[in-house]
């Protein structure tokens, strides 16, 4: 699926960045960001993120909500948040802009809190409030009088009913709105509650440079144990990609989920039957958007957190890999200076290495302690306790850490 030129030049055209695949992404806030001035707080460190390489950095919902977090959004046209005012949104996107780092929205709307009770006595009406839709824009298994979801349910809150027009023509016009606003780049959050198919409407019309789906339902196990076997949940996020016309990629959480059983001394997990990485890194790179945890999985909600004391051999594995990957704040900014200092010095060695989002894998080692491999033809590494280093005298130490070492080849 990845045989497209990769030396597409800088262009306006869709999907003009995600051909080039020279992405790396910052979540840039945790579950616990809405308690301080978050937007102030950011606009101190983009000269930081923008020196470490970051293309792009993820944004928590930056609109009024029902909830701080702002994953219930109410007035979408306000831009005033626990996070901070409209002003301080703004100054912080200039300062990104300035320093050629793109702002990524996190587009939150599957569900909206109604403002006044309509039908069935539910809050289902947004009177008073910019796009000011009745109950006709919820769907009906959510208490409204829309039609069935083309999705799955966000329970509790009204989820908005995406099949109709009215309400498709809203959205549009507040991406584009954001777009003006400063944002570069989309994330859209819950997206296994509405049918991929808008998400490309949306695109088209709002046109990001960048886009990302947190398409996310749970790994195959046996019990509480993960199954070997995830070409089942790989597909289904890829699935949504095709869906999306492919202009969309998706937060690989296959990788994730088998990644942070391997590092535990199963890293026979990371060769697929095929011989290849096996997430939807594997199959469909350059739509694959890597991380370690999220402000859901990790922080202090920690629903599915990697293993802590491992957390540098994860980043080894998803900075010398292929796909888009995603550094979360918290262990960016919020653990000690030596990982920040390891996570700077493999971007590094990406960027020097020409790793991009479709580079080649040719796995050499995948047993309980060790994984080994080659990616693309300047850059090698090696996780885990096993002892193993390159046999060719080409290859030279460009950094190591605890249980990680990684080899360029000598110029």
């Amino acid at each position: 699926m990845d045989n497209l030129n990769n030396t597409v030049e800088e262009s306006t055209d869709l999907g003009a960045v995600l051909r080039k695949g020279k992405e790396i992404l910052l979540q840039g806030f945790n579950w616990e960001s809405h308690k301080y001035d978050w937007w102030e707080n950011l606009e101190k460190k983009v000269p930081d993120i923008a020196k470490s390489g970051f293309t792009s950095v993820w944004l928590p919902p930056a609109i009024n909500s029902f909830s701080p977090d702002g994953y219930l959004p109410q007035n979408l046209y306000l831009l005033s948040s626990s996070y901070g005012s409209e002003q301080q949104l703004k100054a912080l996107l200039q300062k990104l802009s300035e320093y050629k780092v793109r702002a990524m929205a996190d587009i939150v709307i599957n569900h909206r809190i109604g403002t006044t009770q309509g039908h069935g006595g539910l809050y289902n009406r947004y009177d008073g409030i910019p796009l000011a839709w009745d109950e006709h824009a919820v769907t009906s298994c959510t208490g409204g009088l829309g039609n069935q979801s083309t999705g799955d349910n966000f329970h509790g809150v009204p989820n908005i009913d995406h099949s109709q027009h009215f309400v498709r023509k809203d959205i549009i016009g507040w991406l584009q709105w954001l777009r003006c606003v400063g944002f570069q780049d989309f994330r859209f959050d819950f997206a296994r509650g509405y049918s991929a198919k808008y998400v490309k409407e949306y695109i088209e019309a709002a046109k990001p440079i960048f886009s990302v789906g947190e398409y996310w339902d749970s790994c195959n196990y046996s019990g509480s144990v993960l199954e070997y076997n995830q070409d089942s949940h790989r597909q289904r996020i890829i699935n949504w990609i095709d869906a999306t016309g492919q202009l969309s990629s998706a937060f690989d959480f296959t990788t994730k989920g088998i990644l942070q059983e391997a590092v535990k001394g199963q890293f026979w997990r990371l060769r697929d039957p095929q011989g290849k990485p096996p997430g939807v890194m594997g199959w469909w790179p350059s739509r694959a958007v890597t991380f370690i945890d999220n402000h859901d999985t990790g922080s202090t909600q920690a629903h599915w957190p990697f293993p802590s004391n491992h957390i540098m051999e994860g980043y080894a594995y998803i900075l010398t890999h292929p796909g888009t990957p995603t550094v979360f704040y918290d262990h960016f900014y919020d653990g000690n200076d030596s990982g920040h200092e390891q996570i700077v010095k493999l971007m590094e060695i990406r960027r020097s290495g020409e790793i991009h989002s479709r580079s080649s894998v040719r796995i050499l080692e995948a047993k309980d302690n060790l994984y080994s491999a080659v990616i693309g033809d300047k850059i090698c590494i090696k996780i885990g306790d096993g002892s193993w280093s390159p046999s060719d005298r080409e290859w030279t130490l460009a950094t190591s850490g605890q249980r990680y070492a990684i080899w360029q080849k000598k110029q």
